[in-house]
């Protein structure tokens, strides 16, 4: 047994565990010294938040230690000799006594004066010359944290036992050579799944926003962090904030403000309705024959979307509504928070952890129910962390599917078939205290394109890949009406259809270039009819949130970059995206600003509003603050 705990791979297992208890000791220090500003933590909540540090812990200790794993399992027979083990000891000890132990307590001073933790923004693109000058300042005013710091990496010297001897059980023999490097081959798969998260295709490389996922409390969200996790997942993005200033201070706000201060009066107050926003995958325009019935004249097939079509007419449209965005993640924030994502998508950006009051939490603060909807594995995909920091309380997916109704309703891809999961929705909803927030994420118009085999003879083929895929969520949409339309939350439910992007499969010919690659299906219904028609201008996603607020009767100011369509007719009507330049589609057409052009000099013109638009944007990206109180 002893010779078993002095071989290469018990010794490295023994380091990376002290590790993991090097790192949990930093964040004790972390909440003792940021207590006040995190305020308490309850017991019900100790176990996502230590959930959520384990994750992060894991990406830190492989960002630091990778070289150290590598060598550590080289199935070399000199890995055992003395010279190569002090190599790894002052590796273990350096390298964790600076990127562990002097970086995560350095964060807790960092944090109480930032609210954020060290990013490669303030290594690499700090605008300080003084820089080491306020490192000693804060040094001598936190002295304490040096004798904490010194007891940690004490730790990780005595924990390190450079006195065991390391022994191989193999020290000869035609094994030694294939058995170790299995062994490094699964440790190298083991450290690719720990950097980004999860092992599943579904899972996308955590970024600082995943933190979300386990608190919706934005300061325990940096109890979570780690570092060199955060230092190193923000190179790509640091410094992207930097932008042009075009207006003063006092011009810009003239020129665009995404502060809302609402009317006494809305057009229409629908009151404290439920809501329900469908986000839809791939629901292009082209899809549907009432939006763009020119395209199917004297086809055999007139569209893929009749029931969406149906309620369409009977609801309030939006015949040219815009998507901000290609690709899904892009969707949440914009249609959620009214947050468009312009050279990088919003929630990949470590800025996006900051103070923000979105559609969510607002309908939360008036004593709205809210959960998120998606099929997928939970936190796959990044929607669940940001559905949980737009301030959405119950995350459902495919786990809690299959819970209650077993594991056969997966498509073998991505999640859960959408007809299967909007059933589920219902189920939830019909038990959900009202005034609801609920808000899905369908799946199943993706790529490959499959539907499930009992409707593979029935529905239409189309003309593109995905359009059986789009028919089969028409249909899934229309199931869910038949069968929760008569219940009274039902009746008081105000539904709001939205694409997350166009899809790539693409037919109609104005599809194929902008603005026609970004025209999506966008509308609301109220099952009362109360709220029917439509509008003929340019709409955008992050029109959805203000308008919603409208609707319900929101008084209070809030942070928008979009406009609410019913109530705000001095505000621009356009979409704005990024494809290279900064865009927006307008009435009149296309305007374009390089972002290294000066300010333009015609007085309120669209150009100049785009611009005011853009430095509003990143302005508020480099505060980390999306609220009124910014």
């Amino acid at each position: 047994m002893k010779r078993i705990l002095h071989t290469p791979l018990a010794l490295l297992l023994r380091r990376i565990a002290l590790l993991y208890a090097v790192l949990m000791g930093c964040r004790v220090v972390f909440y003792l010294y940021n207590a006040r500003l995190l305020g308490p933590v309850a017991w019900s909540e100790l176990g996502q938040l230590l959930t959520g540090a384990l994750q992060f812990d894991t990406a830190s200790v492989i960002y630091a230690d990778g070289l150290f794993i590598l060598l550590s399992l080289l199935p070399l027979r000199i890995r055992c000799r003395q010279w190569y083990q002090n190599v790894l000891f002052w590796y273990y000890v350096v390298v964790n006594g600076l990127l562990v132990v002097a970086l995560n307590l350095a964060d807790a001073v960092y944090f109480r004066y930032t609210q954020k933790r060290f990013t490669a923004d303030e290594f690499f693109f700090a605008d300080n010359a003084n820089s080491l000058q306020l490192a000693g300042k804060f040094l001598l005013e936190n002295w304490f944290l040096v004798p904490v710091a010194a007891l940690l990496t004490a730790v990780l010297v005595r924990g390190f036992g450079r006195r065991i001897r390391c022994e191989s059980m193999l020290r000869s023999g035609w094994l030694y050579y294939p058995l170790n490097t299995l062994v490094l081959a699964l440790a190298a798969g083991l450290c690719i799944g720990g950097m980004r998260g999860g092992f599943t295709r579904m899972t996308r490389p955590i970024t600082l926003s995943n933190a979300s996922l386990y608190t919706a409390d934005i300061g325990k969200a940096n109890l979570i962090l780690s570092n060199p996790f955060c230092i190193l997942r923000t190179v790509g993005s640091a410094g992207s904030v930097r932008y042009r200033k075009y207006f003063s201070a006092e011009d810009l706000p003239r020129l665009f403000t995404p502060l809302h201060y609402p009317a006494a009066q809305p057009a229409v107050d629908l009151g404290n309705r439920n809501v329900v926003v469908f986000i839809m995958e791939s629901m292009s325009a082209e899809h549907s024959a009432y939006l763009m019935p020119a395209l199917y004249a004297g086809r055999e097939q007139q569209g893929f979307t009749p029931f969406l079509d149906s309620l369409m007419r009977e609801g309030f449209t939006f015949r040219r509504m815009y998507a901000n965005g290609t690709r899904s993640i892009q969707a949440m924030p914009a249609v959620l928070g009214s947050i468009p994502s312009l050279r990088t998508p919003f929630v990949l950006m470590p800025q996006s952890i900051g103070p923000s009051r979105q559609l969510p939490a607002m309908l939360r603060e008036r004593g709205y129910s809210t959960a998120f909807f998606c099929g997928s594995e939970r936190g796959s995909m990044g929607f669940g962390a940001y559905a949980r920091s737009a301030g959405i309380e119950r995350l459902l997916s495919r786990e809690d599917y299959e819970a209650r109704h077993g594991t056969g309703d997966f498509d073998g891809y991505w999640g859960i078939w959408d007809e299967e999961f909007l059933q589920f929705m219902g189920e939830e909803l019909s038990q959900t205290p009202q005034p609801f927030f609920a808000a899905l994420f369908t799946l199943s118009s993706h790529h490959p394109f499959v539907v499930p085999e009992k409707y593979a003879d029935t529905l239409p083929d189309g003309y593109t890949k995905i359009h059986k895929g789009v028919a089969y969520d028409d249909q899934a949409f229309r199931l869910f009406f038949d069968r929760f339309g008569r219940e009274e939350w039902f009746r008081r439910t105000l539904f709001v259809f939205v694409a997350d992007h166009v899809s790539s499969e693409k037919f109609a010919p104005e599809t194929r270039e902008y603005p026609g690659n970004m025209h999506i299906i966008g509308f609301m219904y109220t099952p009362d009819g109360i709220l029917r028609g439509g509008v003929e201008e340019v709409v955008q996603q992050i029109d959805i949130m203000p308008t919603v607020l409208g609707l319900v009767g929101n008084r209070k100011p809030y942070f928008a970059f979009g406009r609410d369509v019913l109530n705000e007719p001095q505000r621009p009507r356009w979409s704005v995206s990024y494809d290279g330049q900064f865009r927006a589609l307008t009435g009149d057409g296309v305007v374009v600003v390089d972002e290294n052009a000066p300010a333009d000099t015609v007085s309120g013109s669209a150009a100049q509003r785009l611009q005011a638009f853009v430095q509003q944007y990143y302005a508020h990206v480099e505060s980390k603050n999306y609220t009124v109180d910014d």
